[in-house]
Parts: structure tokens; C-alpha cells; sequence
């Protein structure tokens, strides 16, 4: 093929990925990579499916706490706007750092995920896909779930959860690494029973 017939098949092609919706990163699947991707992921589940993650992804309406994952105490749900009931938020505990006195966690802008966001009993396959998935994620790319995950200061707090809590089982700085790795390679995901 002459150079000049294989830059506009690549144009039509980078045009036909733009229509179709594809980011950057899902185009950089496509150069490959994804099997990589996907292992990857398997090691970043690791980190969301710790205790310090699953507590503030539950499935319904009542958040957990501990490395047991035992229901919060004081009867707390998530009330109307995931930030708690009327009368008992979640500041009215949980405040900007872990209160090392009482032992109640905080970080800023302490909230559950929404009911949509929870995680419990997914596996790998299918926890990557609900990331991906801008329903599920609250609308967004790729790269605004990477910035979420290795940005975020409720996120942060995991790896300095305080006394008597576990940090999830990948450092930090290897886990920003897995996931920056994973979103360059394509954002892949493992099969959905995996």
C-alpha cells in the first residue's frame, strides 16, 4: 500500500473511532494491549474490592464499616442524597480527618457512592465494566475514572484509613501505576465471570 492510500485508511479509520465514540484510550486498545489491560485490572479489583472500598459501595441502602464489613452502627443509611438521613448525616461524625480519640474515619466530602456505584458481589469482569459504564460511573470517560480513582481525596483516605483499619493490599503508588497502565492499554476488562 503507497503512503499516501495509508494515511487516509488510517484517517478513515481514527474518523470512524471518533464517530463511534471512542476516547483516546479505547483507541489505544485497539493498537493493543487489552490482554495486559485486563490483567491489570485484575490487580486494581484487588484494591476495590478491599473492605476500605466495599464499605462505601454496598449494594443497598445501609453502609458498612470495619475490615469485617460489619453494618455501620447508630442504624445509618444512606438517606435521600447518599450523604446520610435528615438528623444523621455522615458529618455529623465523619469529619475532614481521622478523628484519632473516637476512631471515626473522615475525609472530606465523606459519602457513600450512589446506589447505582455499588460493588458488593461483582466480579473482576463484571466491577470493570460497571467503571466504564457512565450510568453506573456518574457519567464519566475513562480518563476522568482514572483521575477519580488516583485523585480523589475520599479515595486517598484508604491507604491512611487510621488505627484498627487495613489499607487496601496494593500501595498506593503501585495502584495509580496499575490503573494509569490499564486506561493507556485500553481500559480492558477480564471476562465477565472473572
Amino acid at each position: 500500500m503507497s503512503a499516501p492510500a495509508g494515511a487516509a485508511l488510517a484517517c478513515s479509520l481514527a474518523t470512524l473511532l471518533v464517530l463511534a465514540g471512542c476516547s483516546g484510550t479505547e483507541r489505544r486498545a485497539s493498537e493493543g494491549g487489552a490482554e495486559r489491560g485486563a490483567e491489570e485490572f485484575t490487580r486494581i479489583a484487588q484494591v476495590l474490592k478491599s473492605p476500605r472500598c466495599l464499605n462505601c459501595h454496598p449494594m443497598g441502602n445501609t453502609p458498612r464499616q470495619g475490615d469485617e464489613r460489619r453494618l455501620h452502627d447508630f442504624g445509618v443509611t444512606r438517606g435521600p442524597d447518599d450523604h446520610g438521613a435528615p438528623g444523621l448525616t455522615c458529618d455529623s461524625c465523619h469529619q475532614d480527618v481521622n478523628q484519632q480519640e473516637s476512631g471515626v474515619p473522615g475525609a472530606r466530602r465523606w459519602h457513600l457512592a450512589p446506589l447505582r456505584m455499588g460493588w458488593e458481589g461483582l466480579t473482576d469482569g463484571e466491577l470493570c465494566r460497571a467503571l466504564l459504564d457512565p450510568y453506573k460511573n456518574g457519567g464519566r470517560s475513562v480518563d476522568d475514572v482514572v483521575h477519580h480513582i488516583t485523585e480523589d481525596s475520599l479515595v486517598n483516605w484508604a491507604w491512611q484509613p487510621g488505627d484498627g483499619r487495613t489499607p487496601p493490599p496494593v500501595a498506593r503508588a503501585e495502584f495509580n501505576e496499575l490503573v494509569r497502565a490499564w486506561a493507556n492499554k485500553g481500559a480492558a476488562c477480564p471476562p465477565a465471570s472473572g
